[in-house]
């Protein structure tokens, strides 16, 4: 997700969350690589867990500043002074040991020093000295994707330059469209959406991965023009499954269970898919032919019917065609929310 929020002076802070679970590695490495400030949270209690290192690494291979917020300071079982030891190890030194890093003891709960973490970020800006130009054709990228049912293709996009408005043309990954509607983090539509600030998008012909550029073009033309191009540079060719042996040749004596994943967002497509690839099992091996996100539909239960594939949705069901094919063809469709 990804939100604004405003400061005592009227300044704007855009904050794009990004999940600690393990799972979500390819998230936290985006998040990284599009923002110019990371905010490290470390709980009082807990320090340093594997997803912290993590994440450091993915700052330090993006070059983007650390604050350290530790988080839990109101607990009586908070150790401050071993998390500052131990990130020193990792070149992260808070002022008091004599370092540059800036650390904030914060609380969520209790909302203690939530304003000084937002003076550290603005400390951190000036510094910086950021600056974005607010004219001339958008230019952004996609931080998360989902298929709508009412909407349909729906992509979060952070402006980084330029100034997008409603009515433009632009190019986005493998597709194009124009934008129909433009909605705000509040939920409110809008019809300008200027730097930093993060906007859902409508208008898109396709779903796109979350990670894709996205650029304003004078016209339809261009943006189709462009499109076509990006999908032959990318290879992005699907494959037609007429006979499972013919594709899925064993390699090895393991069994292989053909797996297809249906998703209500990209993050969540992308992090199970990560999960299940990392399963070890002597006899079987987990082979997902396909990922994607939006509602179960009638390919995808062909799909998984030529391909003797287990059928998975996560946060989606399935349409009526698809629901009444699965009963048909006796494809089993296993349902998860967590």
């Amino acid at each position: 997700g990804a939100y604004q929020v405003k400061t005592e002076k009227n300044q704007i802070i855009t904050f794009i969350d990004t999940p600690g679970h393990a799972a979500f590695t390819e998230m936290r490495a985006r998040g990284s690589k599009i923002t110019d400030i990371v905010v490290l949270v470390v709980a009082a209690n807990d320090g340093i867990m594997p997803q912290t290192i993590e994440a450091i690494q993915h700052s330090k291979a993006a070059k983007v500043p650390i604050i350290v917020a530790i988080n839990k300071c109101d607990l009586p079982d908070k150790n401050i002074t071993k998390i500052k030891n131990d990130l020193m190890k990792y070149e992260l030194i808070a002022e008091d040991f004599s370092g540059d890093t800036l650390f904030v003891e914060v609380s969520a709960t209790q909302k203690m020093n939530l304003d000084k973490l937002k003076e550290s970020i603005l400390l951190q800006s000036e510094m910086l000295d950021l600056s974005a130009s607010f004219s001339g054709s958008a230019t952004g990228v996609v931080i998360e994707s989902k298929i709508d049912k009412g909407k349909g293709p729906v992509s979060t996009v952070l402006i980084a330059n330029g100034l997008l408005k409603k009515a433009d043309y632009f190019v986005c990954g493998n597709t194009y469209g124009k934008i129909r509607a433009m909605i705000n983090h509040e939920g409110k539509i809008v019809n300008e959406a200027f730097p930093s600030m993060p906007v859902e998008i409508l208008g898109m012909n396709e779903s796109v991965s979350a990670g894709a550029e996205f650029a304003v073009t004078e016209n339809e033309e261009k943006a189709k023009e462009i499109s076509e191009f990006n999908k032959i540079s990318s290879g992005s060719v699907k494959a037609v499954v007429k006979d499972k042996t013919s594709i899925f040749d064993n390699v090895s004596n393991k069994e292989e269970l053909n797996i297809i994943i249906k998703s209500d967002v990209q993050g969540s497509s992308e992090a199970l898919k990560n999960a299940i690839n990392k399963i070890e099992h002597p006899e079987v091996k987990a082979n997902i032919i396909l990922s994607d996100i939006g509602i179960i539909n009638e390919s995808d239960v062909s799909l998984a019917k030529a391909s003797n594939a287990l059928l998975i949705g996560f946060n989606v069901k399935p349409n009526s065609q698809a629901k009444k094919l699965a009963e048909q063809q006796h494809v089993e469709i296993k349902y998860f929310n967590i």
